[in-house]
């Protein structure tokens, strides 16, 4: 089984961060986001992959160059002009046309096996299986609607009245079927692709119920690397077994004055914590420097800046 990676986006809510790194090489827990992605993916024994870029297109690659792939068979699709979630995917139409796939974003950390999956989806006879995640939130972020065991609606778009406490978790196993109702210019998957699949196929689900968590916002890149810090650290194992590196608070390329305080934070490689810094529930991105005296709590910091998330 391939699978294809959404990879291109500008991260604009994580802006002014993603001005300077691709959303997917954003750390959590200094390892970038897209490597949780690649480690899932090498797990379930899938390694000829299929990834879009845009945003940034050249420091993914480097970053891919620069590890090998990581043992992976990798493609890169360069959108020269950016596709959306629908139009990425039908570009590479003649890649993934052979077999059912896996689609996965770049932007989320979860602890799924994605075998299982997989499994579910082969077994289901449905021309897709999305997986999904129960949260409260789901109506802010956009529900899925579900009724006999089949998705026939995304925040009641096509007026279902079908509605659930769960949303799209960011992974499906996809039939080639999928390409029927995707358009070649820029578009959005869930308004081609899933809802064609529904109105002329069949489209499935996959209860996620682990942990979850994506890093669309300054807020939830916060939460992810300092709230849910020791619960991405259960599974750091197997994170390393696959791509031979793991999560850590502390990078020890960081260097940090004895003098200085570091609280329950993350500091990446190559920051510079200096003499009487105090730094409480925070997250220090690579290369960042926190001068002499300065005090910053629930914020994360970058070079030439730092957002406060109080």
């Amino acid at each position: 089984m391939k699978a294809f990676i959404f990879a291109a986006g500008f991260g604009s809510r994580l802006r002014p961060i993603t001005n300077f790194t691709p959303k997917p090489l954003v750390p959590v827990l200094n390892l970038p986001s897209i490597c949780y992605t690649l480690a899932l993916l090498k797990e379930a024994g899938i390694d000829n992959v299929i990834c879009n870029v845009h945003h940034h297109a050249e420091r993914i690659r480097r970053f891919f160059s620069e590890n090998d792939n990581f043992g992976m068979d990798i493609h890169i699709s360069e959108e020269t002009t950016i596709l959306g979630t629908g139009g990425g995917l039908k570009r590479c139409e003649n890649l993934l046309n052979d077999e059912h796939f896996l689609l996965i974003n770049s932007d989320i950390i979860v602890d799924s096996d994605l075998t299982s999956l997989i499994k579910h989806h082969r077994s289901s006879g449905n021309a897709g299986t999305l997986m999904l995640f129960e949260t409260p939130e789901a109506k802010t972020i956009g529900d899925v609607g579900i009724h006999e065991r089949r998705i026939w609606d995304f925040r009641n778009m096509r007026k279902t009245g079908f509605r659930s406490e769960n949303i799209y978790a960011g992974a499906a196993v996809l039939s080639p079927l999928i390409f029927r109702y995707l358009s070649n210019g820029f578009s959005n998957i869930v308004d081609t692709g899933f809802t064609g699949l529904i109105a002329h196929e069949s489209l499935g689900y996959f209860r996620h119920e682990g942990f979850w968590q994506d890093i669309g916002t300054p807020r939830n890149l916060w939460k992810t690397n300092i709230a849910n810090r020791h619960s991405i650290l259960t599974f750091g194992n197997r994170i390393s077994r696959q791509i031979g590196i793991r999560p850590h608070i502390l990078s020890p390329k960081a260097v940090i004055s004895s003098k200085a305080i570091v609280h329950e934070s993350v500091v990446g490689r190559d920051c510079h914590i200096e003499d009487g810094a105090v730094i409480r529930a925070s997250v220090v991105l690579p290369e960042t420097v926190i001068a002499k005296g300065t005090v910053i709590e629930r914020s994360i910091a970058f070079p030439g800046g730092r957002l406060s998330l109080d």
